[in-house]
Parts: C-alpha cells; structure tokens; sequence
C-alpha cells in the first residue's frame, strides 16, 4: 500500500513499511486507516516500524522474520543495525518436504533469438575471439596481442578481440589449482566465443599440456595453443594465430534459435533496500518466463541464501536435490567457520547505507531472483550446467568471482541488480538492472535497465515482458548492454588455500 508516494508495505504481516523518498521526524503516513507520526529521519529505502515492537520480538518484512529487536522499537521509528539482530547462527539440519508433482516436464516454445550454432551444437550469441592465459605472468602479453589483434581485425566479421586477466595458473596446489583450471577450461569451451587463443608461459604449473586435460575434446581451428617461452617472437607468433581465428569465426552467422537455448545467470551486487522489491522479483519473473519456455536459469552467492535456504530447498524436484542444496548451504557455513569467521557478517557497508539491515533481510532478497521456479540442480564450483530450468551453482558472494562463475557454468547472459551501482561486467554480456530510478537516471555508462518503474506505477506483468524483449534484444545482438560498449569485461577466480 502507499500513501502519498512516501512509502511501501510489502505484506500485511509486516511490522515495518518501507520509506519511498527521505522522510523526516514529525511527518505522517497513514497505514491501515490508522495515523503514524514519524518519530525519527528515515532515509530512502530504509524501514520504518508500523508498530510496537519488544525487545527480542521478530521484525517482519516481506512475511517473514528479518531478525530480531535489540530493544523496544516504537511505532514510527527508524528500524536499521541499532536496533535490529540477526536471528541466524550457525549449521542447521533440514527437513525434506517432498513436493506433490516431482515430474519435471519438458516445455517448448515458438520463440527464438538470433543466435550463432557452434559445430558441436553449442549456442552462442556473440562471435569473440577470446584470449585464455594459463598463468598470470603473461597477463600483459595476452593484453597486447587483443589490443594488435582487435586494430588488425576490426573491420572483420566478428565482435571483438578479448583477454581476461587473472593472477593465478602457478604456485597453486590442490582445489586451488583445480578451480582455476576448471575456470579457464570452461571459458575456452564458451561458445561466445568463436575461437580461442590460449596463451601458456611454459613453465607454470598450469602448463598447456596439462591445461588441455581439463579442456577435454576441441576442435584445432577453434582452439590455438601458444607457449611465449619457446617462440622467438610470442606477438607475431599470437597475431598469426589470431588472424586463423578470425577467419575460422567468419564462418559463422547468426540464424534462428528457440529460445530454450538460452541460458541466463541471476547475480546481484550493492543491494539496496529495494533489491527485494524490484530489481530481484523483476529478475525472478523473467527467470520463470524463461524457465516455462525450456531455458535456464543460474542463481549462486551461496552466502546471501542463509536465512532464505529453505524457501529454494522446499523447492527441489527430487531429493537428491534437497540434499545437494543442504549441503551446498551448510558447506559454505563450514567455509567460514574454518577461517573463525562471523558466518552472517553480511551485509556489506554499502547494503547498509542502502537500507538492508540483516543478512535475513539481504537474503529474503536475493533469493527472488529464481522467481517460482523448481530447483533442478546443484553444482560445484567450475562446473557447467547440464539441465533445463532453474540451477544452483556454488560460488561466494564476491561480485567478480560469482559473475565468472555463472559465466564459467554456461551463462550467455548475466542478470545484475544494484541499488549502488558498479561498472563491473564478466566475460559475457551483463545486465545491470537498478532498483531505483535515481540511479539509473544517474549511472547512464553503468545502467542499462531500471527495474525503479515498478514502485512508480508499472506493474509487474507488463515490465516483466518489456524486459523479456530487452534480453531477446541483448541476445540476437541487436543490443550491446554497457559492460560490452565501454569495455567493463573482467574474470576473477576463487581462492581458499595456500599459494607457494
């Protein structure tokens, strides 16, 4: 409900409302017939207590508990991190609730996109050259020879010449090693990009022999392989192999593809207090739009599930799902707690400035990006999706790291919401979507959609189409989203033991 633009209630079993522009102490809203008088400031995005609430009762938004009161709130104050807890601690034990109909049905449509078919199958929408580096010590080098190649080629058939910066591939031992291999090798196999470089130094412990085990089957004029110390001249060694790349790209053009193809990660990143209201549930519309017309969905930041897991769990199609979410869920917890880390220090400073007060309430947020949809399947770190619908991957919360790996996992497209903004963009197009319409009018070379409409007077359904066309758009190449036009293209891989 609003009253006068100046505020939201979310759920009628909220004991907090949501303020839609800065109020200040003294002024009225009317909620439910009934007159509340503001006792405090409360910034834009932030909540405000309808209510009376005692010490250690639950505060209530979005139907369900955000934490706890520290001390006894009165109707009409500011609710935020001074008097507000979280309710969450530790690992937790879950109960398996099977659902009515566990049939997953296979869905089809009529619709398509303008996509590029790969020889093995595999769907892309872009046609890239990209660079791989199987170690940090050539970054610079891998970055020179996607500057020479891009100004070789720019008048060519493709969309661009690309490399992707890391500092890893040597001195890393055990999972470290793994998942940096695991990464590289699934963006070598990304079918946005048309043909691939990878660029090894010679001496590292990713070495290109090695790295290829983790690649597994390619094709030679797709995949190029060059090791810096063995040739007399590694940029006209690497311009060479990238001219034989643009011409094996040529080869491709776009054609018609049913959109079932498609495959779109879900992120999110400097939420505010409208992340939950309308950036997210935009972003869980268009993922169950998708989803019922045979695509898929990929959620992860593992972290910003605690507090809201079940709401996903309750949604597995099988057990063997409900159980790799548990562990997924409580692993991640593990994670911390072995680094004596708080385990729900979260949210970040700028969340809360934005007006997310828990980890609860940052988590009953997030978790909107998978809309309805059932959760059919869980995977670890590095791997690729291999089924239709909504899928969960394991990943950190970390913006850059959970980007690249949705991308890693198979995503064309990654979905971001912000109510801070951020330039940041992966290795495939990404979407920023702002919660609010102030920033999106502010961040033009960031923004590239604004959910804000929907506490403006859009509704829902009609922005959820809008938007589907957006992505269709972004897809067939007929759109480039900012993080393309203005070169915010970036990897970064997960990091957890020892470097040498």
């Amino acid at each position: 409900m609003k009253d006068k633009d100046s505020y939201l209630l979310i759920h009628p079993d909220d004991s907090v409302c949501v303020a839609l522009r800065d109020l200040s102490a003294g002024e009225q809203i009317i909620i439910n017939g009934n007159n509340i008088n503001l006792k405090t400031d409360v910034s834009f995005g932030h909540k405000i207590a309808i209510k009376n609430i005692r010490i250690t009762e639950n505060i209530m938004k979005f139907g369900y508990p955000i934490g706890s009161a520290k001390s006894d709130i009165h109707e009409g104050e500011w609710v935020h991190t001074h008097n507000v807890q979280t309710n969450l601690a530790g690992t937790l034990e879950y109960q398996y609730n099977q659902r009515s109909n566990n049939d997953v049905k296979v869905k089809t449509s009529d619709r398509t996109f303008r996509g590029y078919i790969r020889n093995n199958g595999d769907v892309g929408i872009r046609n890239e050259i990209w660079i791989i580096n199987t170690v940090g010590c050539i970054n610079k080098t891998a970055e020179l020879l996607a500057k020479m190649g891009m100004e070789n080629h720019k008048e060519r058939e493709i969309d661009g010449v690309f490399h992707y910066p890391h500092p890893f591939g040597c001195s890393q031992l055990g999972d470290d090693l793994i998942n940096t291999q695991r990464i590289l090798a699934n963006l070598v196999n990304h079918p946005n990009a048309a043909g691939i470089l990878v660029l090894g130094l010679g001496c590292e412990n990713n070495y290109v022999e090695l790295f290829k085990q983790s690649i597994g089957e390619y094709e030679n004029k797709r995949v190029k392989f060059l090791e810096v110390q063995k040739v007399d001249d590694e940029l006209e060694e690497g311009l060479t192999l990238i001219s034989e790349l643009v011409d094996y790209a040529e080869g491709f053009k776009r054609q018609p593809v049913p959109v079932s193809k498609l495959k779109v990660g879900l992120k999110c990143g400097g939420s505010d207090g409208f992340s939950g209201i309308t950036g997210n549930p935009l972003v869980g519309a268009f993922s169950d739009l998708l989803v019922d017309q045979g695509g898929t969905t990929i959620m992860t930041e593992v972290p910003e599930m605690f507090g809201a897991e079940t709401i996903l769990m309750d949604r597995s199609t099988t057990k063997e799902v409900f159980s790799k979410t548990v562990d997924l869920v409580n692993d991640f917890k593990e994670y911390f707690i072995r680094y004596d880390q708080v385990v729900y220090e979260n949210p970040s400073p700028g969340n809360k400035a934005g007006g997310i007060t828990t980890l609860e309430e940052k988590s009953l947020g997030c978790v909107q990006k998978g809309g309805f949809s059932e959760v059919v399947d869980v995977l670890p770190y590095g791997e690729r999706v291999t089924k239709t619908g909504l899928n969960l991957v394991e990943g950190p919360g970390n913006d850059l790291v959970s980007v690249t790996a949705l991308a890693a996992s198979g995503a064309h497209i990654v979905l971001f919401t912000t109510g801070r903004g951020t330039p940041f963009g992966g290795p495939v197009p990404t979407v920023k979507i702002s919660t609010n319409t102030a920033l999106f009018e502010k961040k033009k070379n960031w923004i590239d959609y604004n959910a804000g409409q929907l506490i403006e007077g859009m509704d829902m359904d009609t922005l959820k189409h809008d938007f589907f066309e957006y992505i269709i758009n972004v897809a067939s190449g007929e759109t480039q989203t900012n993080n393309e036009q203005f070169g915010f293209k970036e990897i970064a891989i997960f990091k957890d033991g020892v470097i040498l």
